[in-house]
């Protein structure tokens, strides 16, 4: 937390339950006992916890026709901003999965699969575009060999299978990615006979608009 050396964690957790009460629009009226009971604490301890606060200069205690008023100072509001925005930061890192890898040839079934109506219908209504009909691949780097793993764990755009031409096609799952700073979409088949290959579709081709060739690293963020 941000204020880890300085409050205790009864301290902080108080700070935060106020602020969610509205103590930082204007003073909210509660008893020591009253947060007590609400932290699951002695009336003593609340007692402590709010000298704490106010020797830090976050809280201003008010008592009012015998009723307490606890209103958080400004620097108290930058306390809790502070540790939100580290916090915020932790979380937005941890929702980006970034890899890298090598441009590859395929062996030619993305073009096929992206021929049909069935998969067309669906990439316009959920990505927002036809994609060009064909994929790039990108073999991993043996260093990132765990992103497919980490990838089904970021919750994608679904593309359902279906019937047609009396076979079955399978379904797969899209992620919003960038790749060498293309937008673009990661497809992982539900079937697919490749165990270290990404394959990425976009409205253009990727190897003409970002002039990539076989061999070529690249650099991918794939977002949640």
């Amino acid at each position: 937390m941000a204020v880890a050396g300085r409050l205790n964690y009864g301290a902080w957790e108080l700070l935060k339950r106020l602020a969610l009460r509205g103590a930082i629009a204007g003073p909210v009226v509660l008893s020591s006992r009253e947060i007590g009971v609400e932290l699951g604490v002695s009336q003593q301890t609340a007692d402590n916890y709010l000298l704490s606060l106010e020797k830090h200069g976050h809280l201003k205690r008010t008592i009012i026709s015998r009723k307490q008023h606890l209103t958080l100072t400004s620097q108290g509001v930058d306390a809790l901003r502070k540790d939100f925005l580290e916090l915020k930061a932790v979380f937005e890192a941890a929702s980006e999965l970034v890899f890298s890898g090598t441009v590859v040839s395929g062996v030619g079934e993305g073009r096929y699969y992206l021929s049909k109506k069935g998969y067309n219908d669906q990439f316009v209504a959920k990505l927002g575009y036809l994609p060009f009909p064909g994929t790039l691949n990108v073999r991993l780097d043996p260093a990132h060999a765990n992103a497919l793993e980490e990838v089904r764990r970021i919750r994608g755009i679904r593309i359902e299978g279906f019937e047609a031409e009396g076979r079955t096609f399978g379904g797969a799952t899209c992620f919003q990615a960038k790749l060498a700073g293309g937008e673009c979409h990661l497809i992982l088949p539900d079937r697919t006979h490749y165990q270290n290959v990404f394959e990425f579709i976009a409205a253009k081709s990727l190897r003409r608009t970002l002039r990539l060739t076989d061999g070529a690293t690249v650099r991918v963020e794939v977002r949640a």
